[in-house]
C-alpha cells in the first residue's frame, strides 16, 4: 500500500490488491465531510432534532470518516456511538501516519491512538460522550442487537468489490438501521436505487462530492 496526496491536500491510501484508493483522489477530506458528515450525520440530527446519534460504518478503513464525525461530536457535545465494520483492519503504522491529526482536536487524536487496537476487541470511550467499536468481521458475519441511526456505506466501488453491493449485503447491513434511519454513500447507480427501494427506503439524489455529480441518500421507511 502507498499513501497518495489527493486534490485537496489530504492523504488517502492506494490498495494494490483491490486496485482502488480508500478515498476520492479529488479530495479525501472533502469527500468524507460532504458525503458522510454533512449529507449523513448532520442531515439526521437536523431531521430528528436530537443530540445523540449511533452510526454504523461499512468499511472503517483509514478511520477518516470516524475521526471527522468524532471531531464534530466533540465540539458540538453530541453523544456519539460509532461502530465500524472492517474485515481487514489497517495496522497502526499506517493509521497513525495518514496525517489526519491535522483535521481533528489534538486530544481526540491522542485518545484515538491510545485506543485504536483496543477498539478492535471491545467498545472503547474516545471521549466522555464518544464511543468507538471496530467490528473485525466480514460484513455478512457481522451481527448485533443494536439498531443504528445512520449508516455510512463506504465500501470500495462495485467494479472492484461487487460482493459489497449485492442485494444480500445491502439487506444485511440495512437490517441494523432503525425506521427513520439514514443511509448514505458516495455512489449512485440504477441497481443501487432499485435495491434500496425494494428494502423499503425512500431515496434521494444529492449533489456529490468533488469529482462526482450525484450521490445517494436514503431514509428507511419500514
Amino acid at each position: 500500500m502507498e499513501f497518495v496526496i489527493t486534490a485537496d491536500g489530504s492523504t488517502t491510501l492506494y490498495h494494490p490488491e483491490v486496485g482502488e484508493h480508500y478515498h476520492s483522489k479529488h479530495g479525501a477530506l472533502q469527500e468524507s465531510q460532504h458525503v458522510f458528515l454533512n449529507a449523513g450525520l448532520s442531515f439526521f440530527l437536523e431531521k430528528e432534532h436530537t443530540e445523540h446519534a449511533s452510526i454504523l460504518e461499512v468499511g472503517f478503513g483509514t478511520g477518516l470518516n470516524f475521526l471527522l464525525t468524532a471531531d464534530y461530536a466533540f465540539h458540538t457535545k453530541i453523544n456519539l456511538d460509532y461502530c465500524g465494520i472492517e474485515a481487514f483492519p489497517l495496522p497502526e503504522s499506517i493509521i497513525f501516519n495518514t496525517g489526519y491529526d491535522k483535521f481533528v482536536d489534538p486530544a481526540l487524536w491522542l485518545h484515538f491512538q491510545e485506543n485504536y487496537t483496543k477498539a478492535l476487541k471491545e467498545p472503547v470511550s474516545i471521549e466522555e460522550h464518544i464511543q468507538l467499536t471496530i467490528a473485525h468481521h466480514k460484513v455478512l458475519e457481522f451481527h448485533t442487537d443494536q439498531v443504528f441511526d445512520v449508516l455510512y456505506f463506504d465500501a470500495f466501488a462495485a467494479v472492484h468489490q461487487p460482493e459489497m453491493w449485492t442485494d444480500e449485503t445491502l439487506a444485511h447491513v440495512c437490517s441494523f438501521l432503525r425506521k427513520g434511519g439514514v443511509f448514505v454513500t458516495y455512489a449512485i447507480t440504477g441497481n443501487l436505487k432499485r435495491s434500496m427501494k425494494a428494502l423499503g427506503f425512500s431515496i434521494e439524489k444529492v449533489p456529490g462530492a468533488p469529482g462526482k455529480r450525484e450521490m445517494l441518500r436514503a431514509v428507511k421507511c419500514v
